[in-house]
């Protein structure tokens, strides 16, 4: 990536990412996608398999620079300080997204940031 400011911006989101899955390589991402109608949140794919660690960073900034919104949770069990996976929810540009989901019981989050798509920076 080059140095503007747009992908520093970039570079900042996806950095604590690149960081779990590096240290982390056995965590999956799950990818959640913003419903047209108001459902929340829906599973990418139920076939699809979960994201690899090292996958993760690549998706997201993909995601990224077409211009979508994202929300990362990093999951972990209650008590835990090490992230179990992380959840991936992607919504259309331009577009509102559900309310980020609260954590499930016996689940915390560790960590999350949000980017609004062509919106943010």
């Amino acid at each position: 990536m080059n140095n503007t400011p747009a992908s520093a911006v970039l570079d900042a989101f996806l950095a604590p990412l690149a960081r779990l899955a590096a240290r982390h390589p056995g965590i999956e991402g799950q990818v959640l996608w913003a419903a047209e109608i108001e459902d929340g949140w829906q599973v990418q794919d139920d076939a699809a398999e979960m994201l690899d660690a090292e996958e993760i960073p690549f998706y997201v900034e993909g995601l990224a620079m077409e211009g979508f919104g994202l929300l990362w949770q990093a999951m972990a069990e209650l008590g835990d300080t090490a992230p179990d996976h992380i959840l991936l929810m992607v919504w259309e540009p331009g577009a509102t997204p559900p309310p980020a989901p609260m954590a499930a019981e016996g689940w915390s989050i560790l960590s999350s940031d949000r980017w609004e798509g062509a919106t943010r920076g």
